[in-house]
């Protein structure tokens, strides 16, 4: 390659300002370039340094690491030539470190003490490079792949080691004392809703995404009343082997079973007289069902009187459960101590157990505050 031709000749603070690699600085980072060099320099003796773009180097196996140029003959390996150190310091264990910029140990990783504070790390080992400030006191660089990380502090007392949520556990403790408090008076304020306008539903689905399709609806209301339960034959999709395997929905299931267009009027008539609209995890099944809507105002709607089962037990469960990973609708009715009508993950079972956790949360969310099994009871006692 022939300097000046086919790269530009740059100076040394213009090659550091676009952050250009040198040779010797890739082999003191453990680095190898990946193609031609972007550009080059040529010092008073003639001799030249060619500069690499960052983007393309790649690491250098271990097995390679040297200093200086390593030639192999026939028989044996010659010693690696030692690079020479600019102005070397031999520190009292023997290590010989050389001067630096602070610029330049920043590129290799190095940093001064205070900077390691800052960075919440302390030294681990001895400095790796130094530098001589105008006052002819020295400053020391240390590897910042050999510091040692403190434990985080707690952002609100400032002085105990982190536990959860960025706290100690003493401020984590008060802090969840008072999110229970404020969670439960939420949740045990008066809601004044009718049961027979509060609708539960549940979909099935062949898969997760937008274009998949309905194959199962259910819908009940507040006081376990079914008023859908049905499959749905889908118009496109043959078979969902995978979801297949959750909900236990065959292609052979629905074969006979109505198709969604037939069912919308009644669903539509259904939400239609409904005050909210309750699922668990409502993104998907409302990005599904809002689709019987033709217009964006009728979708918007129906948004507004959905309602999110999911979002308000993981809110219960952060507060009274904080040690808990998972918030599945089984994880729900087991942390609740709710029992299953029906196999899990089945439409109409998931819409009766949405419907109990429900209440579970809100005790006092109808007007009827007895729950839908008492009040079941003691309809069919007067009868």
């Amino acid at each position: 390659m022939s300097p000046g031709l086919s790269i530009p000749r740059v100076t040394a603070e213009e090659a550091d300002r676009r952050r250009y690699l040198s040779r010797a600085l890739l082999d003191r980072m453990h680095l190898s370039p990946v193609g031609d060099p972007v550009a080059y320099d040529v010092a008073e003796d003639g001799s030249i340094t060619y500069y690499y773009d960052p983007a393309r180097v790649t690491e250098t196996p271990p097995e390679q690491w040297y200093r200086g140029t390593v030639e192999k003959n026939t028989e044996e390996e010659e010693a690696p030539a030692p690079r020479q150190l600019r102005d070397p310091l031999t520190l009292p264990s023997g290590t010989i470190i050389e001067k630096m910029g602070a610029k330049r140990a920043a590129s290799f990783g190095y940093y001064t003490a205070e900077r390691l504070n800052q960075l919440n790390y302390d030294a681990g080992a001895e400095p790796a490079a130094y530098n001589i400030k105008p006052d002819g006191s020295t400053v020391y660089f240390y590897d910042k792949r050999a510091a040692i990380r403190r434990p985080l502090k707690c952002v609100v007392c400032g002085q105990d080691v982190r536990y959860k949520r960025k706290m100690c556990r003493a401020c984590f403790e008060k802090d969840l004392a008072e999110r229970r408090a404020e969670g439960d008076a939420y949740r045990a304020k008066p809601r004044h809703m009718d049961r027979r306008r509060v609708l539960f539903f549940d979909l099935e689905l062949t898969g997760v995404y937008d274009h998949d399709e309905i194959i199962s609806v259910s819908i009940c209301d507040g006081t376990g009343e079914t008023l859908m339960d049905t499959l749905v034959k889908p118009r496109h999709k043959k078979k969902w082997n995978r979801t297949e395997k959750i909900h236990g929905i065959s292609p052979a299931m629905v074969q006979d079973a109505p198709y969604l267009d037939e069912l919308v009027p009644a669903i539509k008539e259904m939400f239609a007289n409904a005050d909210n609209i309750v699922a668990f995890g409502v993104s998907t099944d409302y990005s599904h069902i809002k689709y019987i809507y033709e217009t964006e105002r009728e979708q918007e709607e129906l948004h507004r009187k959905v309602r999110c089962c999911a979002i308000e037990f993981v809110r219960f469960q952060n507060e009274h459960y904080p040690d808990n990973n998972h918030a599945s609708l089984i994880d729900a009715m087991e942390t609740l101590g709710i029992a299953w009508d029906g196999i899990p993950h089945s439409s109409m079972a998931d819409t009766i157990a949405c419907m109990k956790v429900w209440e579970a949360l809100f005790p006092n969310y109808y007007d009827d505050v007895v729950p839908f099994e008492v009040a079941a009871e003691q309809e069919e006692s007067h009868v």
